[in-house]
């Protein structure tokens, strides 16, 4: 072997190494988050099919206050990370501070929807449903919905402070913080939801206080360790009107990527409402088996990168910056696509252990197995995304989320679903239809 090959995979290593650093904590965190959300969906599937499928699409709404958390916290992990590289520490918490007042004005108006309009907006997604099912569905969710949306300015101030944290390279702060968290939750949700030690039994409201509870949580401590000075970063006075202007230029796209994505789910769940609440609660399984297994790896991996490239650029090292990304792309195609491939053999049995409904199970287990097969194509737009967002460019994530989204995830499974052709019993050839309440014939 050549000096050159030895130098490039020492190197190549050498990267690997920093991005377990990097991400280990980040996916210790997100390994607990993601299975608060499936005790959340294992807790609900004791109930009936109808919670699963009402906490399911309440949180298709939840994912707006998460996508704005998000963005804003891509803007301040990308300016934390730069003003980290660059020993900028005054301007590194300025930034700081700013997103977390920013995240929590823009979680104002959520509370207010939700208290006044959570059921209703429910209700719109099962227009091609069954009624009665439907108006229970919209019944349960709506009450899940207001009590979650009421701590969305805290669900903001969390999101934005775990990234200006990891931004600095701190990652074990935010992972020490939500595993609190979402402990504190999973506990809440088992004693709450189901009437354990003596709680009353309060079945998806309890879900939903266990979820709001620890909304409220992760925010103060994380105000708390900032402000006391116990990490690297701090509170700064905002006077800079241009540190809010670059915050929002990084976000703005990042806000509507994620805005996009979830304004999808919307047709495409109501799309599956239109074959019943089963199939609308077995996508709810198979999608949180999948992320279970496949996205605190992701996640971890998205974040990485963005440190990685944030702080090269930051250090005016673009050409290790660009290094960077395709490593940790390397790494995930590795990592995450061999989840994948465990989660496409085994899609069914791990689907059963939320559900044994045989109007569910199956449909459950198809669509564990189609993310599982997807995995490896996934976690290379997750990792690139994150590399381009620490070089603060939330634009080409945009797009190549927006056309996917759009262009396979609803429009392919419309085409598929229901506007496919078929061929009637006199021979002619028409368009699958469905009216609502009934289910379409082969």
């Amino acid at each position: 072997m050549s000096a050159g090959a030895r130098i490039d995979r020492e190197r190549l290593f050498g990267v690997w190494r920093r991005i377990a650093e990097l991400s280990g904590p980040v996916m210790v965190e997100q390994v607990s988050r993601t299975l608060m959300r499936t005790t959340d969906i294992f807790v609900t599937a004791l109930f009936s099919p109808l919670a699963v499928a009402a906490i399911g699409l309440a949180d298709l709404y939840a994912r707006f206050p998460l996508r704005i958390g998000l963005g804003l916290g891509t803007g301040a992990i990308a300016l934390s990370g730069q003003d980290t590289g660059g020993e900028a520490t005054a301007n590194r918490d300025e930034a700081i501070t700013q997103a977390l007042v920013l995240g929590a004005l823009a979680g104002i108006p959520f509370v207010v929807f939700g208290l006044a309009l959570s059921e209703r907006a429910i209700a719109i997604l099962g227009f091609w449903a069954e009624t009665d099912q439907m108006a229970k569905v919209a019944s349960l969710g709506g009450v899940y919905l207001a009590i979650v949306y009421a701590t969305s300015p805290a669900r903001h101030v969390a999101l934005i402070g775990a990234r200006a944290l990891q931004g600095t390279g701190d990652t074990r702060t935010p992972m020490y913080v939500n595993l609190a968290s979402n402990g504190l939750n999973i506990a809440l949700s088992l004693v709450l939801g189901l009437g354990l030690l003596g709680a009353p039994r309060l079945e998806i409201v309890g879900v939903g206080l266990a979820t709001a509870a620890g909304n409220i949580f992760t925010a103060v401590a994380f105000v708390g360790l900032i402000g006391a000075g116990w990490t690297d970063a701090g509170f700064a006075w905002p006077r800079q009107l241009v540190i809010a202007k670059q915050l929002l230029v990084v976000s703005t796209p990042k806000v509507a990527e994620g805005l996009v994505a979830t304004a999808v789910e919307f047709p495409f769940n109501a799309l599956l409402l239109s074959f019943g609440a089963e199939v609308n609660a077995a996508y709810q399984i198979g999608r949180r088996v999948f992320q279970q297994v496949t996205s605190p790896l992701s996640r971890a991996l998205n974040i990485a990168s963005s440190i990685l490239v944030g702080q090269a650029l930051g250090e005016g090292d673009p050409t290790g910056a660009r290094y960077n990304g395709w490593a940790t792309a390397a790494f995930g195609l590795v990592t995450v696509g061999t989840l994948g491939v465990g989660l496409a053999i085994f899609g069914e049995q791990l689907a059963g252990l939320f559900t044994d409904d045989p109007a569910t199970l199956p449909a459950a287990a198809g669509f564990a197995i189609t993310y599982g097969l997807t995995a490896p194509f996934t976690v290379l737009y997750v990792t690139l995304a994150g590399a381009l967002q620490g070089g603060s460019d939330t634009r080409t994530p945009l797009l190549a989320r927006a056309s996917g989204q759009i262009g396979f995830y609803f429009g392919f499974s419309y085409l598929g679903g229901v506007g496919r052709p078929r061929r009637d019993d006199d021979g002619r050839t028409g368009h699958r239809r469905e009216g609502p309440g009934r289910r379409v014939r082969g």
